[in-house]
């Protein structure tokens, strides 16, 4: 999968849990000989014999580091429809679902509508936390499908229950991985800490990561590098581990929470080494904050 994927979503090649819904949303989507004729189909249409009758206004967009298309495909198609626009669109993934969405949108809005408004964002500080199942599809291939979904709803009703107590907010949920959001660093530790613990009376664990920063709250959802920071901070985490950046750590100085220094690590797409900290004590008289 990885191959493929660095081939037409290269901005996901690093993030397991992306991937893992990708793939399960290609599985139920068409089965293999369908996908393989769909494919074959696709190969062999030419539409360039038609693309001068085309009289109406059309949009022609392309990823400036598109890794699948080149960029004078798309240019020929544009110059030979009639007053077509040509844009060319920031990012290299093919598929338009991860990358520079708010651009894409953008232009596709001033098309039809002649006016561009761009995303309404509002900056805030938060702080993020990143949960997934360690070993999720080994698991689930040694217990069968029907067991798995029971675990995994069983997974995600402990962690609801959790972030209500220590009032996280969901942001997010794709296939056993979990985002939220919180008000403050500490109430995330505890909470990842908590959901470490009581998932593994289910025969489960958990790997988490945490970061604080600005992010760009767009309608009722956290988005911008922090988010992206805080997952891929959780990437770096072992079984049972809660990971945070050292923005954490120095933002819950004189808390009682105790770390261990996990060396510096390179975090996929954002620059720069970041050093990493594993929570390795939480004070009981912390219990008052939830």
């Amino acid at each position: 999968m990885h191959t493929d994927i660095a081939h037409v979503i290269p901005s996901i090649v690093s993030d397991d849990r992306e991937q893992r819904w990708l793939e399960k949303f290609q599985r139920l989507s068409q089965s293999p000989g369908l996908c393989a004729a769909e494919t074959r189909k696709n190969c062999d249409i030419d539409v360039r014999g038609i693309l001068p009758s085309i009289h109406m206004p059309t949009l022609v967009m392309h990823r400036q580091g598109d890794v699948v298309m080149d960029v004078r495909d798309s240019r020929y198609v544009a110059d030979h429809i009639v007053d077509a626009r040509f844009v060319e669109i920031p990012g290299a993934d093919h598929i338009p679902f991860y990358d520079h969405t708010e651009e894409l949108a953008s232009e596709i809005e001033g098309f039809v509508t002649g006016v561009r408004h761009g995303p309404n964002v509002d900056r805030v500080l938060a702080t993020v936390l990143f949960t997934d199942i360690v070993g999720s599809t080994e698991r689930q291939a040694s217990i069968g499908d029907h067991a798995w979904k029971s675990v995994v709803q069983e997974h995600h009703r402990i962690v609801r229950s959790v972030l209500e107590r220590w009032r996280g907010t969901e942001n997010d949920t794709a296939g056993d991985g979990f985002y939220a959001a919180f008000d403050g660093p500490a109430r995330a530790i505890y909470c990842a800490n908590e959901i470490a613990q009581r998932v593994r009376d289910i025969g489960i664990e958990i790997r988490a990561g945490i970061h604080t920063g600005e992010c760009e709250r767009i309608e009722s959802k956290f988005g911008g590098l922090a988010v992206t920071i805080g997952s891929r901070v959780a990437t770096q985490a072992g079984p049972s581990q809660v990971l945070v950046s050292q923005t954490v750590k120095d933002l819950v100085a004189g808390s009682g929470l105790l770390f261990e220094d996990a060396g510096e690590h390179d975090l996929k797409g954002v620059p720069g080494p970041w050093r990493l900290y594993r929570v390795i004590g939480t004070p009981e008289s912390a219990q008052h904050l939830a």
